[in-house]
């Protein structure tokens, strides 16, 4: 019982020595983070502009009375959106 309470002592003593680390990033994690909002816009933008082809064709489309291929494309580009989105959010989670 002794042989424990002197391997404890012993074990509090050298956790009283190491100090309290501070975290700091890692080296050029700037720019990663810059690249990752940069990469952040073009998803948004590439997906508003996806809708925006998407319905532009479904009104030319419902106008001429072609076939409705555009409301797939609609749905296509908001089902990314979704994705893309949720996959930012939990990026942003895992950096932060």
């Amino acid at each position: 019982m002794s042989m424990l309470l002197a391997v404890h002592d012993a074990y509090g003593q050298l956790l009283a020595q190491v100090g309290n680390p501070t975290p700091e990033a890692p080296p050029a994690s700037d720019k990663l983070l810059k690249l990752v909002r940069y990469f952040t816009w073009f998803v948004l933008l590439s997906g508003i502009l996806g809708i925006t082809y998407a319905g532009g064709r479904f009104a030319w489309e419902k106008w001429t009375g072609g076939g409705l291929e555009s409301p797939k494309m609609v749905a296509g580009a908001m089902i990314g959106g979704i994705v893309a989105t949720s996959a930012g959010t939990i990026m942003n989670a895992v950096i932060t």
